[in-house]
């Protein structure tokens, strides 16, 4: 069968190959989400792109076959585990807090209009 371990572990390829595909992904896309379907606080920096109209793309990591070598990926990257984890325009942006910080303080239209999420 196995150790209790067993195909649980990430191996160190399978990060590897996961975050080569997540610095594609965010590499070649202006806004990224990392999300999970259920989570509250990844749903909240969704609507919120959305009611400010931007193009952004979705990784439901839970609904991802990789998901989880994928989040281990993003933990490596950028220090952060927890989801939203949000990219815009190639750069780490942080999770809902970080998203909603930058929107109060008038910061986020701006980024999100450089990185051509939104048009002028």
């Amino acid at each position: 069968m196995g150790s209790v371990f067993g195909s649980s572990a990430k191996s160190k390829e399978e990060i590897e190959m996961a975050l080569s595909k997540v610095k594609e992904i965010v590499n070649s896309t202006p806004v990224v989400v990392f999300s999970k379907t259920y989570c509250g606080y990844c749903t909240n920096v969704k609507q919120l792109l959305s009611q400010l109209g931007a193009t952004y793309k979705v990784i439901e990591l839970d609904e991802e076959s990789d998901g989880s070598e994928t989040q281990s990926a993003l933990a490596e990257w950028t220090g952060q585990r927890t989801v939203p984890n949000v990219f815009i325009g190639g750069k780490h942006v942080g999770g809902c807090d970080m998203v909603m910080q930058k929107h109060q303080r008038g910061e986020l239209v701006p980024l999100l209009t450089e990185a051509g999420a939104l048009s002028k």
